[in-house]
Parts: C-alpha cells; structure tokens; sequence
C-alpha cells in the first residue's frame, strides 16, 4: 500500500508532463498504425499531395483537437460577447491576458501535431513519397541525369533498389527525412526550454510560492466541482419535490448571475494582491 500511494503521490505531482507523455506515445502510436497500415504511396504524379496529406492534415487535426479539448480557452471566451449586444464582441480581460492564455493553450495543443509530424519524418513514408513528387527534389536529384530520372524518382517509395541508383550523390530521400526530424526535435526542444526560462524569470512569484499558486488552483477546481455537483443536486431536489409534491420550497441561496460572471474570468497571478484565484478574490 505504501508503495501504491507513492506511486499515486508521483503521478499526482506529476500529472501535466506524465498527460504530456501520454498524447506524445498515444500519436506516435496512431502515426506508426498509420504509415504501416493506411499509408499506401501511388508512386506516380500524385506523390506530393498523397504523401503531404498525410503529413500535415493528421497535425492539422489533432491541433484543432487541442484547442477543443483545452477547457482555459472555452473559459475565456465563453460569455465573452454579451447576449444584449450582438454587435460587438468584447472578451473579458485585458488584451495582454487574453494573448497569454491564447500562447499557452497554443503551445499545448501544438505537442500532439508535433509529435506526429516529428514521427512521421523519422519513419520517412511520408516524406519519401512526398518529396519523391516534388518538382524541385526532381531537379536537385535528376539534374544532367535525363529524363528517365524524373520518371524513376516517382517510383522510389515502392522500389527500395531505385533509390539506390538514383540517391548514389546525395542524400536518400528516407535520409534526408530522418535528418529532418530530428532536427525538428531539437528545435522543439530548444524553443521549449527557452520559452521555459523566459517564463520563470518573469514569474512575479518565487519557485516555492508559484508551485503553491498550482497547488491551490487544482484543489481549488477539484473542491469546487465536488461542491457545485452537491449544490445542484440539492436544487434539483428542491425544485422537483416541489413540482411533484407540491410542497413549499426552502429558502435555498445560489450565486446569482453577476456573482458567477466575477469567478468565471481567468485570474493571472499578480504578487501585487495576496489572492491565488477569482472565487480567492471573491
């Protein structure tokens, strides 16, 4: 048991990069069944559509998906444009907020498509067909090689042997799309450990105190829900022994309207006010 809670304990404080390295291995998946599957090159003229779909469109997806998925966003713009006012939309906050919340779901949405793109170029299918269609690897590969190199260039993705002919002076294509990812993955890396410092050295908290900021904010959200479910359930009780009972409600006190606008806004940590959320400041 012991052993169990502290493993419970790790994942729990953990949580965020562990959901991170779950769609990560969840895509890589996905891409592999994909490519070892689906994925079927024509190896003629229409190689650069076929191959880029499948290279771009799922990344396209899977980050429109995690714009879906990403509740902070849908809390920000939610309410955002007034119901008595149609004509114009004025979303709560500030503008620098809503930029900030904006990069920080962009850039959490964007490790899914990443990763299938970082994927997809080191098992090289797609990219090989795709490039093996393009009309400039066609005149860097087949330059003062003829006609029937062009010709050739499209079949390599189902010939193994033609890639070896035509490739002896430069970089295979399955090369040159490996190199490509990996890359991609140090570049991502690389941005993201700079973003990372960037955002800790601009933190208007120190380290311990931002990490009980995050604290707070979970249990916060977690207490809340617990407590939004009872005080539903509780009216939803009250109102139905009414209908079907007839009998007279209890006085029962819920938050009004303005009230739920003041804790629905996003709050951005500020070391100028001692508060660690919008219900906090409430």
């Amino acid at each position: 048991m012991e052993k169990l809670r502290r493993a419970l304990d790790f994942c729990i404080r953990h949580q965020t990069s562990l959901g991170y390295s779950t769609v990560s291995l969840l895509t890589a998946a996905i891409e592999q069944i994909f490519s070892s599957v689906v994925f079927k090159c024509p190896c003629n003229s229409g190689n650069m559509l076929y191959g880029s779909t499948f290279l771009l469109m799922p990344a396209f997806i899977l980050f429109l998906l995690g714009y879906m998925v990403n509740t902070r966003i849908w809390r920000l713009l939610t309410g955002g444009c007034p119901q008595e006012n149609h004509s114009s939309c004025s979303p709560r906050g500030t503008c620098t907020q809503y930029c900030l919340v904006l990069a920080v779901v962009t850039a959490r949405a964007l490790v899914a498509p990443l990763t299938w793109i970082a994927v997809a170029l080191l098992s090289a299918s797609f990219y090989e067909c795709a490039a093996s269609g393009s009309s400039l690897m066609e005149d860097f590969m087949c330059k003062d090689k003829g006609q029937e190199c062009h010709k050739l260039l499209v079949k390599i993705p189902c010939d193994e042997k033609l890639s070896k002919s035509i490739t002896d002076e430069h970089l295979s294509l399955q090369a040159q799309s490996q190199l490509i990812g990996w890359l991609l993955i140090a570049s991502i890396m690389t941005a993201a450990l700079i973003a990372k410092c960037i955002s800790h050295c601009n933190s208007p908290a120190r380290y311990l105190q931002l990490k009980f900021f995050k604290t707070y904010s979970e249990k916060e959200q977690k207490l809340f829900e617990i407590k939004a479910k009872e005080h539903a359930t509780r009216l939803a009780e009250i109102n139905t022994n009414y209908f079907f009972e007839g009998t007279d409600p209890v006085p029962f006190q819920t938050p009004s309207n303005e009230e739920w606008k003041q804790i629905s806004s996003l709050y951005t940590f500020n070391s100028k006010e001692q508060y660690y959320s919008m219900l906090h400041k409430y």
